[in-house]
């Protein structure tokens, strides 16, 4: 029993140390890559925007999502971005963040015609996956809160994708402490994807689940 028990503790004290070194090195690595001022932000012709949902489970605004479509809203403005791939969860007819996406930034005024939903979505790795491979692009500015770009980043680094990203305004202290703790969670499950895992990605399809 006390060898069982030692074990455990082994296991766990590895695991911690595990996750620390996975979530010091994904921030590091991708430094050089994200940013946070418009003025310092090199221009891409292709925006590739982080899909999330529009309302919080108690129903009220997520202001993660209106923060990612303002961030959008305004390098398209400025001229940082020309066209804008939305890549998010579309799992039910009921659930489709990327058509979300897609009515918030025509009301942020950002014309349809730059507009490409990409519905398959589900996880960051399926989005810049899937950005390359069904979108052919391989040079493009990630767009989400600064804590979910290190992430995205990380595997379009290593999936061979010239990506940068613009850190969209981060939400109040305290808002979401499950998101937060959940990303952390997330960083070591991005290095054992690239490096390891390799999980299967559909590239051969975009449909919508329309409601009827």
């Amino acid at each position: 029993m006390k060898n069982l028990i030692k074990a455990i503790i082994l296991l766990a004290f590895i695991s911690l140390i595990f996750i620390l070194l996975c979530n010091f090195w994904v921030v590091y690595y991708t430094r050089p890559y994200n940013f946070f001022s418009i003025n310092n932000l090199p221009s891409n012709d292709v925006a590739l925007v982080l899909g999330t949902s529009k309302k919080t489970e108690k129903g009220k605004e997520n202001l993660f999502f209106k923060y990612r479509m303002e961030a959008t809203a305004r390098l398209f403005k400025e001229g940082k971005i020309k066209y804008i791939i939305l890549s998010g969860n579309n799992d039910s007819r009921y659930y489709n963040e990327p058509l979300d996406m897609k009515k918030a930034l025509l009301n942020l005024g950002v014309p349809e015609n730059v507009m490409t939903l990409d519905y398959a979505g589900f996880r960051t790795f399926d989005s810049v996956v899937r950005c390359k491979q069904v979108f052919n692009q391989d040079n493009f500015t990630v767009i989400s809160q600064n804590f979910h770009n290190a992430r995205a980043l990380y595997i379009a680094r290593h999936e061979g994708i010239s990506a940068i990203s613009f850190a969209a305004q981060d939400v109040p202290d305290g808002y979401s402490l499950r998101t937060l703790v959940r990303e952390y969670l997330a960083r070591p499950k991005a290095v054992l994807d690239v490096h390891i895992l390799r999980p299967n990605t559909d590239v051969t399809s975009n449909n919508e689940i329309f409601k009827r």
